[in-house]
C-alpha cells in the first residue's frame, strides 16, 4: 500500500539559465519532483512510467537511494526517454520549452493489477496518457489528482511547445484535485479570470482546484471559495522548474493524513521554495525546514 503513485513519464531535461552558455542536463518530469517532495515528507511514493535504454542507470539509482518505488518504471527496448529543453529568460519569469524524444505512451495494461494507494497523481509531460489510463487509475485511489499540461501541450517547428485546450474534458469528471498555472487553467478553459476558471472545473465535479501563481503563492478553490496562500520569499531563486510539482507533492503528503487546506497549501508552497535554490530537482532541502517555513506561512495565514 502506497501513499502517492505518480503516473507520468520521468525526463532528461537541458535547462538553459541566462548566466550559462551550456545547459545542465538533469533528471526530470513531474513524476521526479513530486515523488522526491513527498518522499521527503515521510510518504511511501511510487512511480508509474515508461523511459527508454538512454534512461541513466545513475538516475534510477538516485530514485531508489531516496526511497522511491520504481516496480512500475519500463525501460523499453529501442525507444528514447523523453527529452525537453527549457530555456529560461533573463530573470527566469519565462521559458521557451522544446520536445527533443517522447517515450512511447503509458497504456491501461502498463498499469500494476493489485494497485491500491492513499492518492494517484496524475502527473503527463507529453501526452502519454489516455482517458482509459485515468479511469482505470480511479478506481485505485482514494484521492485522484491532476495536473493537466502535458495533455494540452501541442508540439511545433523543432518541438515547440504551445499550450491547447484540453480535447477531453471527461477526464476532469474522474479527479478529485486539479492543479495547474494560470497559463495552463486558462487553456482548459478558455477563462482568464481565475474565480471563473476554477467554477468551470468545479462544474465538471472536481472537488478543489489550485492553481499555481509563482512569486504571488498559490490559489486554492473549494466550494467556489477562493483562498490565496502566499509564496514564502526563497533564499535565491537559481531555477524555478518544478516548483509547481514540488508544491503538489509537499500538499498531496499532508492531505493524504488530514491536514487543512491552508496547512496542506502552506507546506507545499515551502518545499516550492526550497527547490527553486538550485538546478532541478536536486534540492529539497530537509523535513524541518519545509516545517518550519511552513509554520511561518499557516501563522501569517491565521492572522489574516
Amino acid at each position: 500500500m502506497f501513499d502517492i503513485v505518480s503516473v507520468g513519464h520521468f525526463s532528461i531535461d537541458s535547462i538553459f539559465l541566462p548566466d550559462r552558455s551550456t545547459p545542465f542536463v538533469v533528471l526530470g518530469g513531474s513524476s521526479a519532483y513530486v515523488s522526491f517532495a513527498a518522499r521527503l515528507l515521510d510518504a511511501r511514493v511510487s512511480v508509474i512510467s515508461k523511459v527508454g535504454n538512454d534512461f541513466p542507470e545513475a538516475y534510477k539509482w538516485w530514485l531508489e537511494q531516496e526511497g522511491i518505488d520504481l516496480t512500475g518504471v519500463s525501460k523499453v527496448e529501442n525507444a528514447q526517454t523523453t527529452r525537453f529543453e527549457l530555456e529560461y529568460n533573463g530573470d527566469l519569469s519565462d521559458r521557451v520549452l522544446r520536445l527533443k524524444n517522447k517515450a512511447p505512451v503509458i497504456t491501461v495494461d502498463d498499469l500494476p493489477g493489485s494497485l491500491k494507494t492513499k492518492a494517484i497523481h496524475i502527473a503527463p509531460i507529453a501526452g502519454e496518457i489516455s482517458f482509459e489510463v485515468v479511469e482505470k487509475l480511479r478506481g485505485c485511489a482514494e484521492v485522484l489528482s491532476l495536473d493537466p499540461q502535458g495533455l494540452i501541450r501541442n508540439f511545433g517547428d523543432g518541438g515547440h511547445v504551445v499550450l491547447g485546450p484540453l480535447t477531453d474534458k471527461r477526464i476532469l469528471g474522474l479527479v478529485d484535485i486539479f492543479k495547474s498555472s494560470m497559463k495552463e487553467i486558462e487553456a482548459v478553459t478558455g477563462l482568464s479570470d481565475i474565480s471563473s476558471a476554477a467554477k468551470a472545473v468545479h462544474d465538471q465535479g472536481v472537488k478543489i482546484v489550485i492553481v499555481t501563481l509563482g512569486a504571488q503563492g498559490v490559489a486554492v478553490s473549494v466550494e467556489n471559495a477562493i483562498h490565496n496562500i502566499q509564496a514564502y520569499k526563497p533564499e535565491k531563486v537559481v531555477d524555478p522548474t518544478g516548483a509547481g510539482d514540488a508544491f503538489i507533492g509537499g500538499f498531496l503528503a499532508e492531505y493524504i493524513r488530514g491536514g487543512d487546506l491552508p496547512w496542506c497549501s502552506c507546506v507545499g508552497t515551502a518545499v516550492a521554495s526550497l527547490v527553486v535554490q538550485a538546478v532541478g530537482p536536486t534540492f529539497f532541502g530537509d523535513k524541518a525546514q519545509i516545517y518550519q517555513r511552513a509554520r511561518e506561512l499557516y501563522e501569517k495565514e491565521i492572522k489574516e
